[in-house]
């Protein structure tokens, strides 16, 4: 095939209906019209000898050859949109940027406040728009439409950057009227009543089933290789709330340490090490590849990194 005879258009075309698998949707997404969108679907099937997408009862289907063509054009209009991105300076001091934000409970209990001091002091004119975990999707951050993701991710698309943020290790934070303080071992643990707090990703959560130990994390996956269970009394999606609740006697709540050191100069919270061994998480940013090169947006980058290199600093102490 004569790569000139290809309309950039019609690139831009098949990435949306792949994505779509509508052609009115993928009309509207493009703001043309729906034959507009047909007829560029039958030029697309023309030129590459191929139906794209087909009738299903589930409604339209890509082929196996749109699924393998995919991947490869997202890619291309990514670096084709990244190397038309204008240059511009930054001055974060004049800015009015609204940087918009996914944050987990996680990191929003975490980095968002040191990082919103920061930027008191040296960009007061910056608006942060943050968004819980069920807010946006991974196409929302593909397309730029989310500045970053700041979170703990298990798989990730190939096309986004990413930065690690820190690593964190577990502790466990109970009222400090809780008798089991004082001979706190793996019996006592198991003994208590414990408090559940979700490893959040994007996409609304679903109810937990306290039998189901793959899907209760890596606390519950850490006791299964010892054969143990706890006993869990409270689901939560809130750190803040779980650190609430441990103010109650008889309830322990199993955290990452960075955020539990949020409440560390509670004189009625007592913060100990686990009994037996977690593994370590850890805390990732993400962003799309249309703004890497953004003068703005490695600018906010390097603000995030700074805050975690300073809260990294004094959880150690």
């Amino acid at each position: 095939m004569n790569i000139n005879k290809i309309d950039l258009n019609l690139l831009i075309y098949l990435d949306v209906l792949l994505r779509e698998c509508n052609v009115t949707r993928s009309a509207s997404k493009l703001n043309i019209t729906q034959p507009a969108m047909s007829n560029g679907l039958k030029r697309l099937r023309d030129l590459l000898g191929d139906p794209l997408l087909v009738r299903t009862s589930e409604g339209m289907k890509p082929t196996e050859k749109a699924l393998r063509l995919q991947p490869i054009v997202r890619k291309v209009l990514l670096e084709l949109e990244e190397a038309l991105q204008p240059e511009a300076d930054f001055n974060e001091s004049t800015s009015t940027r609204v940087f918009r934000i996914m944050a987990s409970d996680y990191a929003a209990s975490t980095v968002i406040p040191r990082l919103l001091n920061r930027l008191r002091e040296f960009a007061p004119g910056i608006t942060l728009d943050i968004m819980t975990p069920s807010d946006v999707t991974f196409h929302d951050v593909e397309a730029g439409k989310i500045d970053m993701a700041i979170n703990r991710f298990e798989e990730l698309p190939q096309s986004f950057h990413q930065k690690s943020v820190w690593f964190d290790t577990f502790v466990c934070m109970m009222s400090s009227r809780n008798p089991i303080k004082d001979h706190f071992d793996i019996e006592a643990y198991l003994a208590a009543q414990h408090i559940w707090v979700s490893k959040t990703g994007f996409g609304v959560g679903v109810g937990m089933d306290p039998n189901d130990v793959q899907k209760l994390g890596w606390v519950d996956e850490a006791l299964q290789t010892l054969d143990h269970k706890r006993s869990i009394r409270v689901f939560t999606r809130s750190y803040h709330t779980a650190m609430h609740l441990a103010l109650e006697q008889d309830l322990i709540a199993t955290l990452p340490k960075k955020v539990a050191m949020v409440n560390k100069k509670n004189p009625d919270l007592v913060i100990l090490d686990p009994p037996f061994d977690i593994p370590k998480i850890e805390l990732k940013m993400i962003w799309s590849p249309l703004l890497h090169h953004d003068a703005s947006h490695i600018w906010f980058r390097r603000q995030v990194i700074d805050v975690a290199n300073e809260l990294k600093a004094q959880t150690k102490k």
